[in-house]
């Protein structure tokens, strides 16, 4: 993943999925938009026309583990939601830790003084530019095992 090209971060949701993208070189991430799924046929298309509308290169998926490491079963969504990306868009795909990105990202918006409504309509994009942002600072590494906070 390392290198030039746009990053496509990526808050996965059974109902809504947060997107997020990066600049060229790979330094700043930015809220994009929040997309409201509608099946798979459709998901696809839109993201596939996204990917090459933004000139996206790479994927980053949120992995949403437990605090001590474990994948749960949200987990285990959003790694066969990644399968399925992988698959219809034919881009390379990382997936990133996402702990306390959603109440980051709340916490942000709240601080901004949004509405409930638009913080709840802003609040995945936003928690996608989080791990995005993350991702990029530590040097857009290779996937690393997701360890508990405590070790």
């Amino acid at each position: 993943m390392r290198g030039r090209g746009r990053l496509l971060g990526i808050d996965y949701g059974t109902v809504r999925v947060g997107l997020a993208i990066s600049d060229p070189d790979r330094i700043i991430a930015s809220p994009l938009t929040t997309y409201t799924r509608q099946g798979a046929e459709v998901d696809a298309e839109f993201l596939r026309k996204l990917i090459a509308d933004e000139r996206v290169e790479s994927l980053v998926l949120g992995l949403p583990v437990h605090t001590n490491g474990r994948e749960g079963i949200k987990a285990a969504e959003s790694r066969q939601f990644g399968v399925w990306l992988k698959e219809v868009t034919g881009l390379p795909l990382i997936f990133v830790d996402e702990r306390f990105t959603t109440a980051d990202a709340e916490n942000a918006l709240w601080n901004a003084g949004l509405s409930h409504r638009k913080r709840k309509e802003r609040r995945d994009r936003v928690a996608a530019q989080i791990f995005l942002q993350a991702y990029l600072d530590a040097k857009c590494p290779e996937e690393t095992e997701i360890l508990g906070l405590d070790e």
